[in-house]
Formats: C-alpha cells, structure tokens, sequence
C-alpha cells in the first residue's frame, strides 16, 4: 500500500462507532461509515460512550459512504456536517429513503427538538444524499493523485445495506479494498443473502460474531414457538427489544409465518390466532412502511408469500402504538391484565426508548419472557439481563434497580449478522484472495478467534486487528 492509507475512526475497540477512511497519498480519501458509539465503548482518545466530535482530520474527504443506516454506522453524520464537511453521502437507494428518518430521530434526542432547525438539517442531509444502485461504478475522485471509484453490494444485514468495494489507482499501480460493513446471516428474513467479491486484495471484516454459530431457521423459529406458547400458557407478556429498523421487520415476518402456519391447525388455532402483536415505536412504524414500499428489493421468497396474497409486515393480530399516551395505556394494560402479547419496541439493547418502561413495569414479574434477538454491547441493560437473568441477578434501569425475575432468552438464528462461519465463507468464496485482512467491529475475543481462523484460511495473508 505505497500509494494509499487506511485509517479506522471507530469500531476498533467494540462493535459500535463505525468509521473508517481510505485515503490517496497527499489526494482525497472517502470515509466510510460515520456512527455513534454506544453501550460502555469508548474512542481511541479514550471518550466515554456518548462521544461525539469529529477529532480526525477531514478537510481531504471527498465524500461519505454508507453502508447502511444502523445509528452504530450513522449516528455522527449530524456532527460531521456540524464540524464543516461539504461533501456528497453516497447510499444505495433503499438507504436514500430511510437515513432521513433515521438521523431525524438521531437529532431530536441527542440535539433539539426545535422543528425549523429539524426541518433545516434534514434538508442539507437530503441533498448531500447521493443514491447509487447496486452493482454499478461511480467515481469519486480522479485527478492528478490516482483515482477512487466505489461500488456497492448486497449485504443482506438490514433493508438497503451494503459492502464496498473501492478501487483505488495511481500510475499503473491498481488495489481493491472490500469494506464489509455489516454482513447478514444467509437465511434472513426479506433479505437475499450476501454474495462474496471476485477480488479484495485488502479486506477489512467486522467480526461481532467472529468466534460463534448462530442457531439454524428451523432451530431458531422453534424456539421462539416455544416461548410464545409458554406465555400463552401462563397468561405472560412476551418483550422483544429490536432495533426500528431491521430486526422489527424480520422478527414481524416470522411471526405472521408462525400465526399464518399455526392458526390452521385446529389444536392451536383459538390460541394463535387470537395472539396480540404489538409494535410500539412510532421510528418502527414509519421504517415497516418503507419497507413495504421497497417490497423490489425483498428476497423471492417474501416477495411469493405476497403474491399468494399475504401481508408479511402488515397482518391482522398487529397493532402499532404511536402517541405517549398510548403507551402509559398499553404497558399499565399489559402489567395489570397479564395479558399475553408479544411487544416489539426499541432499544435493541435497552439502553433507552420505550421498551424500558416495559421492563421497569414487567421485568420482576415471573411471568415475563424477555427475548433477545440481536447483539447485546457491553455496558447496556441488555446486556446485564442477559447475563445475569439466567441467574437470578438484577439490572439497574433509569438508575433503579430491578430483580430479574423474568425469563431470558437468547435467539441467536435471529441475528443480522453473519456468524463466523458466514464471515470465513465470505472470503473463501472470493476468486483473489485478500493479500491483508484487517478485523474490526467485534468484541476482543470475536476479533482474535476470527483471526486465527482467517489466517488458518489464507495463510499467505496478513491478518491484523487494528487499534484505535
């Protein structure tokens, strides 16, 4: 790499803060990436988890490349337009219709909730946003320093997600860098699966479940049967923390699966066809509507159930809950009632929004399952459910503190991410091996085991895990 450089900005000491740079020798570089970092993470200068300036250089950037819009990967484009960056936000077109939401909700929390400097903000990000289609060059720079073009590809880990791939040259000197982004499981939900690149010559991977198997479809989807009929069985509430966008949608097209399947039995059918589905986040909503928008970049096979006239994300035992009020009535319902229901509200990892007021009213209560889809970051509440639960510990919610009385469960086949298996299959399935692989976005000994693996799989590689 005599004629270029790779910086990471983030998602070198954790899973979360995704930011890197590649950048030509005294020319123009792209980030890509620019997220928040969360949970107990901190930055390479050592800030807490709610850092958010841009402490890197970047006046060389000529452009921002999404890769998805998890706020892990989005979460500081607010402060990098703040800080005085001037250039285009490359995304695919599903991306495009989904990070105006994404960031609006992002600037309403974290910086004011003043609707003209709102409206203004979204504006500017509306028209930075360049949407590119998948598979298709675009250049980005190209002058007297080299050349920079990037091209986008499916990732299969969220609705509009993708990997990068950048080729960068100079005075005959050519190299591909694949930027993984986030990859999904090959059997979620909506999503086709992630096909790997021709060629990367450098690879730079995440690795969050870079030393673990996730559970089969068949697995998983049994055991999420099973808990929705032990609630059923003993008239609790069943709680899922997700994200708004992504694992809400995917885990709302299993369960009209499982209803649709289910209801036709006659032993299960007063049962389940009577199950409560609810959805309480108004930022979930308006993204489930995108997404029935989107409905050209499902998979085949969502796309057939909708051909035989079924409503995947849209079905009649699902119910939204939008306003505050709604909400008090809904959780003081569930918690006095015992009604069994499954609720679907955010944060994925319980470190805010609706669903703590869920455990606070719900999690002392033996009668609760508490089911956990996605990536628990270290230093969340969701997290310590997870880990002490299963052992009669308790969690601190809003500064309380709470038994944990509730059931846990851990559905890792859930997961938008790929597990280890899936990362590995990713290279091995390329035509020209990377020559370098650097790990990044992972936990430590996800990062180590997956370089052990990576170099037992391409032993001429150099396998590195960057420090921040």
């Amino acid at each position: 790499m005599t004629f270029f450089d790779i910086k990471h900005h983030g998602a070198v000491d954790g899973v979360t803060g995704s930011c890197h740079e590649l950048s030509l020798r005294q020319g123009p570089g792209i980030l890509i990436d620019c997220g928040l970092f969360q949970g107990a993470e901190v930055s390479g200068k050592g800030a807490g988890a709610e850092q958010l300036a841009i402490e890197f250089p970047f006046e060389h950037i000529a452009a921002l490349v999404v890769t998805h819009v998890h706020i892990d990967h989005v979460g500081r484009i607010p402060y990098l337009l703040a800080a005085g960056f001037k250039g285009p936000i490359y995304c695919t077109e599903p991306s495009a219709q989904l990070l105006p939401l994404v960031l609006e909700d992002a600037i309403k929390i974290g910086v004011t909730r003043d609707k003209a400097l709102v409206d203004k903000f979204l504006r500017v990000v509306k028209q930075r946003i360049k949407p590119l289609p998948y598979k298709q060059w675009q250049t980005v720079s190209d002058n007297g320093s080299g050349s920079l073009r990037i091209k986008f590809q499916p990732a299969g880990h969220i609705l509009g997600s993708a990997y990068v791939e950048c080729d960068v040259r100079r005075q005959g000197e050519r190299h591909r860098v694949v930027f993984s982004g986030d990859l999904g499981a090959p059997h979620a939900p909506l999503l086709p699966a992630p096909e790997s690149p021709y060629r990367a010559d450098t690879l730079v991977i995440e690795s969050t479940y870079g030393d673990r198997q996730h559970q089969g479809r068949r697995q998983r989807r049994q055991q999420l049967r099973q808990v929705i009929e032990h609630a059923l069985t003993d008239r609790g509430a069943i709680l899922i923390p997700a994200f708004s966008i992504g694992r809400t949608q995917e885990i709302l097209y299993e369960l009209e699966s499982l209803i649709h399947d289910l209801s036709k039995k006659r032993q299960f059918k007063d049962t389940w066809q009577d199950l409560e589905i609810i959805v309480d986040s108004p930022l979930a909503n308006d993204f489930t509507a995108v997404y029935r928008q989107l409905k050209p970049f499902w998979d085949r096979e969502a796309l057939g159930r909708v051909e035989r006239g079924r409503h995947p994300l849209s079905f009649e035992n699902l119910y939204t809950v939008d306003d505050h009020a709604q909400h008090q009535t809904a959780v003081n319902y569930i918690k006095s009632t015992g009604h069994p229901c499954v609720v679907i509200a955010a944060s994925g990892m319980c470190a805010g929004g609706r669903m703590l007021n869920y455990l606070k009213a719900l999690v002392e209560d033996p009668r609760t399952d508490i089911v956990f889809i996605g990536y628990q970051a270290k230093g969340t509440p969701g997290r310590d459910i997870q880990t002490y639960g299963p052992r009669g510990g308790y969690v601190h919610l809003d500064g309380q503190r709470f038994d944990i009385k509730a059931q846990v469960h851990s559905l890792s086949g859930y997961s938008a991410h790929a597990d280890q298996q899936d990362l590995l299959k990713f290279v091995k399935r390329m035509r020209y091996k990377p020559q370098q692989i650097r790990i990044v976005h992972g936990d430590d000994e996800a990062k180590a085991n997956l370089k052990e693996e990576m170099q037992a799989l391409v032993p001429e590689a150099e396998v590195l895990i960057p420090r921040g």
